[in-house]
This record gives structure tokens, C-alpha cells and sequence, in this order.
């Protein structure tokens, strides 16, 4: 990579020290040669991750995806124009050939975060899940070893489907003041809930239920990743961060109901130790 293109991975590695805490970190236990282009996806994750965050209404959360995707596409309006992430991406898709359509994917499936639509079932959220969490592994595998990283996409596949259902938990009071809603409607229908009587709160043994189930699904879902046969050591800090998921996952079918009012996050400290773990021991 050029010296410019080192210089904005690591503007982009700053940046995620604010943006995603644990792939920073999940960054500083990789490769020091492959840091610039993982922190180049992981930022870029982030952006597109946030969208809405910083808009009001769905409609200019279209235009800054869109944005995203006319650069990667290369379409006159998807100039760089001194953005670090934009050009460190440029450089990290260039430099380890990745896949463009799978980023295109990465950006369409985020406009589902900027409406409150509900998923139908299991098979649109794990569909979600794979071209949001999923392909960002996969991507981060073929930037530590394209060779390696085929031998991990059955892996990569469950994994981020465990590791959105984590992170959706650990939203959930955010979500539910959004009138956002990322629990399947079957999941819901099976306990005898529907999106409104969840996100209103008050059928708690039901709700605790419909949670329990999910993060059921979650765990059955990092079962299988961890079964798909051992991760090539080459690409293995491409799974660091599903390592805080089961933890998540495990508090969550506990915890039940309360889940949709109480910040669940561990603490900054437990989570380092355990991504810290995670990658002597190579077990996520």
C-alpha cells in the first residue's frame, strides 16, 4: 500500500477508538501489516452501520448510503474527496481484490436500518445478518489470507449471524424507544406476541420468552460456527469480536424482559480480556 493509503488506515484506525471499540481492539491484535485495511472495512462498517444514528428521516439515510455505493461502484458522484475512510477503502479493495458487490450488498442491506419494518422470520434476519456481519468477516478473512479464506465462509456465515443477534439484544432499549424491531415476527407469533405488544412492554413473561428464543438462536447459531471445522490461524482475528457474543447471548436468555430496559453491555475492561483470550487461546 502507498504511504497515503497507510496514513488514512490509520485516521481509520483512530477513528474506530470511537466508532467500535471492540474491532479497534479486535484490530490491534492482528496482523500490524493487514491493520490499515482492516481498519479501512471496519470504519467504513461503522459509517454505513450508524447511518441512523445521525438522520432524522429515512430519505437523507438513503442519499449517504447511496453515497457509499456510487464510490466502491466508481460512478462520477463517488469521489473520495479527502474522505479517510473512502480512500483507505479504495485502497484495501484494490490492494486485496475484494469484492465489490459483496460491499454493495453490505450498504443495501443497511437502508432495512433506516425504517421501522419488521423482519418476517428467521430466514430475513439471518439473511440480514449475512450480508451485514457475515460478509464483513469474510471480507476481513480475505484481507488476512485469500487463500484461508474459503476454508472459513461456513464459519463466517454463522458466526455473524450470532454476533447480529448479540448486538440486536444488546440495543434493544434503543430500538424499542425507535419503535425498531429486529426480533423475527415468528419468533414472536410462537410466544404469542406481535411487534406491537413487544415493543410496548408489558406482557413480560411472554416477552422474557420471545428473548429467550432469540438468544437461543443466537447460540445455536455460534454452535454451528465453532462445529464448521477449526478457522485457519491466518485469518482467526477475523472472528475476534464474535468472542463478546456468547457472553451477550447467555445474560440475555436470563435476564429476559429486562433486556428492553436496562444497558446490557459489559464493561470496557471485561470485554478487552476477552478478545484478548480469544486470540491465545483461538477459540471465539
Amino acid at each position: 500500500m502507498s504511504d497515503a493509503a497507510r496514513t488514512d488506515g490509520d485516521i481509520c484506525l483512530s477513528m474506530l477508538r470511537d466508532t467500535d471499540r471492540d474491532r479497534y481492539l479486535a484490530c490491534l491484535l492482528s496482523p500490524a501489516d493487514k491493520r490499515g485495511a482492516l481498519a479501512a472495512l471496519y470504519a467504513f462498517n461503522a459509517e454505513i452501520a450508524r447511518v441512523r444514528d445521525v438522520v432524522r428521516e429515512p430519505l437523507p439515510g438513503e442519499i449517504r448510503l447511496q453515497w457509499w455505493r456510487d464510490l466502491i461502484e466508481g460512478s462520477a458522484h463517488g469521489d473520495s474527496g479527502g474522505n479517510p475512510v473512502a480512500a483507505a477503502l479504495l485502497a484495501a479493495i484494490e490492494t486485496y481484490r475484494l469484492p465489490r458487490q459483496t460491499l454493495v450488498a453490505m450498504i443495501e442491506a443497511r437502508i432495512f436500518d433506516l425504517y421501522d419494518d419488521p423482519l418476517e422470520n428467521r430466514n430475513a434476519l439471518e439473511g440480514y445478518a449475512g450480508e451485514t456481519a457475515s460478509a464483513l468477516i469474510q471480507l476481513a478473512s480475505l484481507v488476512l489470507s485469500a487463500d484461508d479464506a474459503a476454508k472459513s465462509a461456513e464459519a463466517a456465515g454463522h458466526a455473524g449471524v450470532a454476533q447480529s443477534i448479540a448486538g440486536f439484544l444488546l440495543l434493544l432499549p434503543i430500538h424499542r424507544r425507535r419503535q425498531q424491531l429486529y426480533l423475527p415476527l415468528d419468533i414472536l407469533a410462537a410466544t404469542g406476541l406481535d411487534r406491537d405488544s413487544f415493543l410496548a412492554g408489558e406482557d413480560r413473561q411472554r416477552i422474557a420468552a420471545a428473548i429467550e428464543a432469540f438468544a437461543g438462536l443466537g447460540l445455536e447459531h455460534l454452535a454451528k460456527a465453532r462445529k464448521a471445522g477449526p478457522v485457519p490461524p491466518t485469518v482467526f482475528s477475523a472472528f475476534l469480536p464474535v468472542a463478546l457474543a456468547e457472553p451477550v447471548l447467555r445474560r440475555a436468555a436470563k435476564t429476559g424482559a429486562a433486556m428492553l430496559d436496562t444497558a446490557m453491555q459489559p464493561p470496557q475492561w471485561r470485554r478487552q480480556i476477552s478478545l484478548l483470550k480469544a486470540s491465545i487461546i483461538r477459540r471465539f
